[in-house]
């Protein structure tokens, strides 16, 4: 029987769990707040997705996924990453996830290395201890999951996260995702467009969200979008910030297919 996107989150979570308890071992709270970056202040992803001199589009670097297999397996960190901030992007997502999107955290700590610029650590978080671990690896945001978390563990989460100067990007699929958990330690609501039992990706997922998300959050569309028409669509519906990976990904040079899109963007918005 064919899994769906559910049972592979279930999978996901399970095995994050087990991956966080064997790293607490290896590398203990102790070590990891005494990482050059732990004490530095985080490049606000709230702040560059409302730049008016950046176009809102979060530039993801993802190897592989669970739906799509193989992506991109040889990617260059340095060159992907300096690109995609070249070619004008707002922010950097970089998966950390190891064994279902083939990263790690010393892909995030390579493009902190090379860039001064938000950068979203996207992973499955299930625990505080990965909170300490992004802060000491030069994340500025992390990602909370509605459809893995309960409410309570993303309130608890979320206030964490800002006691360690992290920003909170909190990613729903529906409305009620949505109404459970909107709290003041999350910064940013992202509607992901993709169903989570069909694979399909529709962007009238995160239209027809848009006017139950509250002003006060930075709203982000993702999953789904493919040409500078979607995002001046999503725009039109209040969205400010645009997460794109595989689009970009599955081009040989992905700083480039971002710096060719993001040309056609202004083009079509006559900046």
């Amino acid at each position: 029987m064919k899994r769906n996107k559910m049972n592979i989150l279930k999978e996901i979570i399970a095995h994050k769990r087990e991956e966080v308890e064997r790293r607490k071992e290896l590398y203990p709270v102790k070590l990891l707040e005494k990482s050059i970056h732990f004490d530095a202040p985080a490049v606000s992803l709230k702040k560059y997705l409302l730049r008016e001199d950046k176009c809102g589009i979060i530039a993801e670097i993802k190897r592989r996924s669970p739906s799509k297999g193989v992506i991109n397996p040889h990617i260059s960190i340095e060159r992907t990453s300096i690109g995609y901030m070249q070619a004008g992007a707002s922010a950097l997502s970089v998966l950390t996830d190891e064994k279902y999107f083939g990263g790690s955290n010393d892909d995030l700590k390579l493009a902190r290395k090379f860039n001064f610029c938000p950068i979203l650590r996207k992973d499955f978080i299930v625990d505080e201890y990965q909170l300490i671990e992004a802060k000491s690896i030069g994340a500025d945001a992390i990602l909370l999951i509605a459809a893995a978390l309960d409410p309570d563990q993303i309130k608890q989460l979320s206030r964490q996260a800002h006691k360690l100067g992290l920003e909170v990007l909190m990613e729903v699929h529906n409305q009620e995702e949505l109404l459970n958990n909107i709290h003041d330690s999350v910064d940013i609501i992202g509607v992901n467009n993709r169903d989570l039992k069909t694979f399909t990706t529709d962007l009238e997922t995160s239209v027809s969200l848009s006017d139950k998300i509250p002003a006060a959050y930075v709203k982000i569309s993702e999953s789904g979008i493919h040409d500078p028409e979607d995002i001046i669509y999503l725009k039109k519906s209040g969205f400010q910030g645009f997460l794109m990976g595989e689009h970009f990904m599955k081009q040989s040079r992905p700083e480039k297919a971002c710096a060719d899109f993001i040309s056609r963007l202004k083009e079509k918005m006559n900046v």
